[in-house]
């Protein structure tokens, strides 16, 4: 079974039917796919943002089978290390959160965003992008 890191984009693009959002659908159903809770954070944010109630946000993305990891001291000492590298990309402090947890796995990071992707080689992580170049 392989392993995935999801950032919010990813796992909102599966909950909203959004272009990639399918292939999201099958990973949580196939393998095994973590996300730092402050990514899980966002995507319930977002959900109540749209209109959903705490409840139905947290209902609509436990649909998703994802692990949520604790974001820990060492998570978080990573995350502000990668500042400045990421700050030309835009990144946020979610999308940092997430690389520093794929870092710590060594696993691919699953996202729908194309700003971080010319971080993979800088990071020696594999950084995949759900949707196709034209988006």
């Amino acid at each position: 079974m392989s392993e995935f890191v999801l950032d919010a984009s990813a796992m909102l693009a599966c909950l909203n039917g959004e272009t990639g959002g399918d292939e999201v659908a099958r990973l949580t159903s196939e393998e095994r796919c973590l996300a730092t809770a402050v990514n899980w954070a966002e995507v319930l944010s977002k959900l109540m943002e749209w209109g959903m109630s705490s409840a139905e946000a947290f209902e609509a993305a436990s649909s998703l089978s994802i692990e949520v990891v604790a974001f820990d001291a060492g998570l978080a000492r990573r995350c502000a290390e990668l500042r400045p590298l990421t700050r030309a990309q835009g990144l946020s402090l979610g999308d940092r959160a997430c690389l520093a947890l794929a870092e710590r796995l060594r696993v691919p990071v699953l996202t729908a965003d194309r700003p971080g992707l010319e971080l993979a080689g800088p990071l020696n992580l594999e950084i995949r992008c759900i949707r196709p170049e034209t988006n």
